[in-house]
């Protein structure tokens, strides 16, 4: 019989990703045939499953933790903001629509019969099934529909166990006052909870989960620490970027602009891991720092949108400035599109603006087409003649002079463009970075040495070492019970 577990969060960016994975490793390390699900993901970090659709790169990377093959019914459904046409709709991996957040509510209802048939899929034949809920089940103004919560576990029968990030603090006051306003119905699917992200000594927090005890009678399956080895996995949300730390002097400075509606930035993490690279964020109303040797510009849910904030954070100059002094730049998908002289979108795609000017770096044009491209692609690096593993995501047509030097050659077939004198490079292949041979020829030309740490191995590892962490912090009568 397939046992099931969902955890819920009493706020976004708990943690419940990462435990998720956790737990999915967990179970396969004691040889169990696990799946992860999330019934609703907002998020434009997007990957494409082995099964060929969209879900959110968080699960994608619980299937590897799991061990399995990735599948659109893992994440049935996805919203994918954007402009002013409010967020795309994925359904089992399909776009299915647009809308905007009131819209979106009317429409929930509606959705809940892919996620019930999704979960039915995903669960056939598996021993159990780790379900992430979505922001927090106390936004009781969201309750009627929904789908991500606790509309799902009652519909379900799924018991939740409720995760409180004790590091943002208050986390007694989130655990009862989610208890407090829950419904009876609700509240009664809540079978304890776990704290996360505690630093120093865990005796110290003995009262608080009395405390939490008495008020809510619900048991605390375990107290997990910060867990170091989570900052080697990639993030689900971009408020991740908000709390990196600055660079600090090594031998190369890349600078990534945070774009509005920024896409799949987890493309930068193997960079991040590099020793001798200091990867830095550019936050609105900062400059592109004029010691940077390499500029990328990530992935864009909105190309024509984020092309006119880049615009008014004045990241235009910096860059062209940044050109002159003979420093490089690399654009990937919507960053590709905006290194180009012109974006149109005469189907009104991404809103009212049907045509933009782009930074000129590139000789390319690109015209937004509603065709969507979802495919994960081999690809061999035509500048280093390197092997490369990703995947493509994009709306558009790119065409120009630049283009018949391609970046990389995709299944057989050129993509991106390259400028005439080698600095600016663009492509639409996701997962660059990832390829070691790739980072290591792309710091060479740097003079610098790397990409001899298996970037992909090292996500694996990191997620033994959160398992082996969580082997030793949860309840082991609750942890056994739900292995069992």
């Amino acid at each position: 019989m397939t046992k099931t577990i969902m955890l819920q969060g009493t706020g976004s960016d708990v943690g419940k990703t990462v435990l998720v994975a956790g737990l999915c490793r967990v179970a396969s390390n004691r040889g169990l045939k696990v799946t992860p699900f999330k019934p609703q993901n907002m998020s434009n970090n997007a990957a494409v499953s082995d099964d060929g659709g969209e879900i959110g790169r968080a699960q994608w990377l619980q299937s590897m933790a799991a061990r399995i093959p990735s599948s659109v019914h893992m994440n049935p459904v996805l919203l994918k903001p954007q402009s002013e046409t409010g967020s795309q709709i994925i359904v089992q991996g399909k776009v299915a629509g647009q809308a905007r957040g009131r819209d979106y509510q009317a429409l929930k209802p509606k959705l809940m019969g892919a996620v019930m048939e999704s979960f039915e899929t995903i669960r056939a034949g598996v021993d159990l099934v780790v379900v992430e809920g979505a922001g927090s089940p106390a936004e009781i103004n969201l309750r009627a529909g929904d789908i991500a919560n606790m509309g799902f576990a009652t519909r379900a029968n799924v018991p939740v166990v409720l995760v409180g990030d004790i590091d943002r603090g208050g986390v007694i006051a989130s655990l009862v006052g989610t208890h407090a306003i829950l419904s009876d119905e609700d509240r009664r699917m809540i079978s304890g909870y776990i704290i996360n992200k505690f630093r120093g000594d865990v005796s110290l927090f003995d009262d608080g989960i009395a405390a939490v005890g008495n008020f809510t009678g619900w048991p605390c399956f375990g107290v997990v620490p910060w867990l170091k080895s989570a900052g080697r996995l990639p993030a689900e949300d971009s408020v991740v970027l908000e709390k990196l730390a600055r660079g600090s002097g090594k031998a190369l400075k890349v600078a990534v602009p945070v774009l509005s509606r920024i896409a799949n930035f987890d493309d930068l993490d193997p960079l991040a891991a590099e020793p001798e690279v200091d990867l830095v964020f550019i936050r609105a109303g900062e400059r592109i720092p004029p010691d940077a040797g390499l500029v990328v510009i990530p992935g864009s849910k909105a190309t024509i949108a984020d092309l006119t904030d880049f615009r008014a954070q004045g990241w235009d100059r910096d860059l062209q400035a940044h050109v002159r002094r003979g420093g490089r730049v690399i654009g990937i998908c919507g960053g590709y599109q905006m290194l180009g002289n012109r974006v149109t979108d005469p189907h009104g795609i991404e809103g009212s603006v049907r045509e933009i000017e782009g930074l000129g770096l590139l000789s390319i044009e690109t015209e937004m087409a509603p065709e969507k491209t979802v495919r994960n692609s081999s690809a061999r690096s035509a500048i280093y003649d390197v092997a490369l593993e990703g995947y493509e995501i994009h709306l558009g047509r790119t065409m120009g002079a630049d283009c018949a030097r391609p970046a990389v050659i995709i299944d057989g077939r050129p993509d991106g463009a390259v400028s005439g004198d080698g600095m600016v490079t663009g492509t639409y292949l996701h997962g660059l970075f990832t390829s070691d041979a790739y980072r290591a020829a792309l710091l060479e030309s740097f003079g610098i040495k790397g990409g001899g740490e298996n970037y992909r191995q090292s996500v694996d590892r990191a997620l033994d070492d959160v398992a082996a962490e969580l082997e030793t912090v949860l309840d082991p009568r609750w942890l056994d019970g739900l292995m069992s």
